[in-house]
């Protein structure tokens, strides 16, 4: 039986775990080590750790900090920011991660994706992509750095459904970090074309908001502001999840 996930996202920009509103506003949290640790000792699913600055800054993830992280991690790590290369990939996975997050290079490079999974096997392979509504409504693919995107939401979706990827990172630009609850007709929309798992992010601000995200499509629910800044735990949205009838690991 699939048993569905609660994922913390830590967001870094470069050494410091920060978390945005919008993708804009910034508020600094500290080191990721000491988060890393919290996490760990709540026993959560998979950690997912972005650099959300790497690409715009033309690097890549610092791997001593993947390194210091994974060390504190008894679950799956999945890591991103920067990476564009089979020998990134490969260095980000030696220094402890499960699987990578390609996010810029679908603009770059899409046909990357295809390598990446040959090489790497799909299991290995999430690929993340950040939704934006523009001023007429329209869903739209984001890019943190600036580049022209002429290739729709659905033409994405299809295409790394295509690709093999092992799963789809689907953020909400709009809800993120304003804790107002997921997208949830953009989750189903996103489940309906992607015949693969989708990890649903952006906006969740209450147990129950998991459990609407999987009872929408999402094989995993993945959230950050709720965890920072307030009282409720992974456990929480797992337990809230069982209640609901969804198969989860306690």
């Amino acid at each position: 039986m699939l048993r569905h996930r609660v994922i913390p996202l830590v967001l870094l920009d470069g050494y410091s775990v920060v978390k945005t509103i919008r993708f804009d506003i910034r508020r600094n949290l500290g080191n990721p080590i000491t988060v890393a640790k919290v996490y760990n000792a709540r026993n959560v699913d998979e950690l997912i750790l972005l650099d959300i600055d790497a690409s715009k800054q033309g690097r890549g993830i610092d791997l001593h900090t993947v390194e210091a992280v994974a060390a504190e991690c008894f679950m799956p790590l999945t890591v991103g920011g920067g990476i564009k290369t089979c020998d990134e990939i490969s260095r980000v996975l030696k220094a402890g991660a499960d699987k990578v997050s390609l996010n810029t290079v679908l603009f770059d490079d899409p046909d990357f994706f295809v390598k990446a999974v040959s090489v790497f096997g799909s299991q290995c392979i999430v690929a993340s992509i950040d939704i934006k509504k523009d001023a007429s409504g329209r869903r739209c693919l984001y890019s943190h750095c600036g580049r022209g995107v002429s290739v729709s939401v659905d033409e994405a979706v299809s295409f790394l459904t295509r690709s093999r990827v092992g799963e789809i990172l689907v953020n909400s630009v709009d809800l993120d970090g304003v804790m107002g609850g997921y997208d949830l007709n953009l989750i189903r929309d996103i489940s309906r074309i992607a015949n693969l798992p989708v990890i649903a992010a952006g906006g969740a601000s209450s147990p129950g908001d998991c459990s609407h995200a999987i009872k929408a499509g999402a094989s995993a629910a993945a959230a950050a502001s709720i965890f920072h800044f307030t009282g409720v735990t992974p456990r929480m949205c797992k337990e809230d999840m069982r209640a609901n009838g969804i198969p989860v690991r306690l």
